[in-house]
């Protein structure tokens, strides 16, 4: 299927590793220009190095999205390396494992900051020229836990969820711009961060890490139905789908690319 991206700019946050990193490179599959972002120089131009040598075009941007200053930094550079953002993809975002009761109401707001005001600093930067040429997308990506927020990661929940609530809103002020806004909720993925959480359980029980007989647990444990762990590429295919010209009936909308981990009919 010809998704009809050529030639389109995409801002992946969050992009030097995991899901963003596979978003940034499916996209750049498509024909779009990514702008590659993180908080590590290194990991950033290794990202654009390999999406160039597969025949793609990027460039990188560096800066912790929590600051304005930095913020503004990133929207400078995206916009002037290929002259506008037609895709913002808002990715980047801290998952930190704390109980409510240890947790402090700093560390809620700090956290707020990291996954839902870094959003808001993007959008109100580059959403404007996206509706000025009338074309645009807007993609959070948010979680499973944002619907069914667990108790280990209830702040990490609480942004999620703000993040499906910035899309609706702001799908419904961006009405009839020819800009939307949707999310993309992931389930549970197979990145750095699971696996790293996966060895420190099962060496925590004594047990040699094997990724396979951890997924065997997991999905035992929560009775995921499609019966295996996700890849970071089918976030990615959603993405791609959604930030196509094929998906303009499409805003509003929250993706569960769950493996039916939601069980809800909505």
């Amino acid at each position: 299927m010809n998704l009809q991206l050529n030639g389109k700019c995409a801002l992946v946050t969050g992009s030097t590793s995991g899901i963003g990193e596979q978003i940034a490179k499916t996209l750049a599959g498509e024909g779009v220009r990514v702008i590659v972002h993180g908080r590590r120089e290194v990991e950033a131009k290794r990202v654009v190095q390999e999406i160039e040598a597969s025949g793609g075009t990027a460039a990188s941007a560096v800066g912790d999205l929590g600051s304005d200053q930095e913020a503004a930094h990133v929207v400078a550079v995206a916009q002037s390396t290929f002259g506008g953002v037609d895709i913002l993809v808002n990715n980047a975002g801290a998952f930190p494992m704390k109980p409510w009761l240890q947790s402090t109401a700093g560390e809620w707001v700090d956290l707020y900051n990291a996954n839902v005001g870094s959003v808001v600093r993007l959008v109100t930067q580059l959403v404007p020229a996206m509706v000025e040429k009338k074309w645009g997308r807007v993609i959070m990506i948010g979680s499973f836990l944002g619907p069914m927020p667990g108790p280990p990661v209830a702040n990490y929940g609480t942004t999620k969820a703000a993040n499906i609530a910035q899309a609706v809103s702001l799908a419904k002020e961006l009405g009839g711009t020819g800009v939307t806004a949707n999310t993309v909720s992931p389930g549970p993925i197979r990145t750095p961060g699971m696996e790293a959480g996966a060895k420190e359980m099962m060496t925590a029980q004594g047990q040699e890490y094997d990724f396979h007989t951890f997924e065997q647990f997991y999905v035992q444990q929560t009775r995921l139905p499609v019966g295996k762990i996700g890849s970071p590429v089918d976030i990615a295919n959603m993405v791609a789908f959604v930030s196509s010209p094929l998906a303009d009936f499409i805003t509003g909308a929250n993706f569960r690319v769950d493996g039916g981990m939601m069980p809800t009919t909505n």
